[in-house]
């Protein structure tokens, strides 16, 4: 594989308060990070402009993690509009009527719809919490990533966990796994309760992996990073 595919295979999550501190922070990590991500939090901060200014003006790939969930034409109007913007994924919660009306309002763009199958920071006492139906939480996951699939999802979220039960699923060939809850040997867990190393979840199947805080609330960022892709 080469140095640009590997580099590709890390995704930092600019988890900053607004567009300034996430400039500042690809700044620092120049060209050892060729692949953002860019989530809600962000968003009355300026996301979307920093996602142009990362796409267009530097040339980076962008992750827009907005996680959509609402009725159809909502959803397809909402991604139909973000495609607009050229950027490379889009997360939209892995039920099928979701993912159906991002994928069609994603029609004629580069754009790649992510499915979410469960996040990763929910263990079952808060899927009970939330009246999802019982069972283990792995299976779960695994149902629902064939179920995004059918729908047309041109990957999923997973923890790095159900990676490679995911990449077994006969509807995921040709499809993307992409995990959170990566965290670098010996990094804190922090609110993750579903982890890997970053090796560990491209053995078992990820595409890509996303790290945040373990990259940005180092001293050196971009050292953090380079940790990250010799560990890959």
């Amino acid at each position: 594989m080469s140095d640009a595919m590997s580099k590709d295979r890390l995704i930092v999550a600019l988890d900053v308060p607004n567009a300034v501190a996430g400039l500042e922070l690809a700044g620092k990590l120049g060209d050892a990070v060729s692949f953002y991500k860019i989530g809600l939090g962000m968003l009355t901060g300026g996301g979307l402009a920093l996602a142009n200014e990362l796409k267009h003006e530097q040339g980076k790939r962008i992750f827009l993690d907005m996680k959509l969930f609402d009725i159809g034409a909502t959803v397809e109007a909402a991604v139909r509009g973000l495609a607009q913007f050229d950027l490379d994924f889009l997360t939209v919660h892995g039920d099928p009527h979701v993912v159906n009306a991002a994928k069609q309002g994603a029609a004629g763009s580069n754009l790649k719809i992510l499915g979410v199958t469960i996040l990763t920071s929910l263990d079952r006492a808060d899927l009970d919490a939330a009246l999802i139906q019982p069972g283990d939480v792995a299976d779960l996951v695994l149902t629902r990533a064939a179920r995004a699939f059918e729908a047309g999802a041109d990957g999923v979220i997973a923890s790095p966990q159900e990676a490679a039960a995911i990449r077994a699923l006969p509807e995921a060939q040709g499809r993307l796994i992409v995990t959170p809850g990566v965290r670098p040997a010996g990094a804190a867990l922090g609110d993750q309760k579903r982890v890997a190393t970053p090796r560990q979840a491209i053995a078992d199947g990820a595409d890509h992996i996303v790290v945040g805080r373990p990259i940005w609330q180092a001293a050196d960022p971009r050292a953090a990073a380079q940790a990250v892709l010799d560990e890959l």
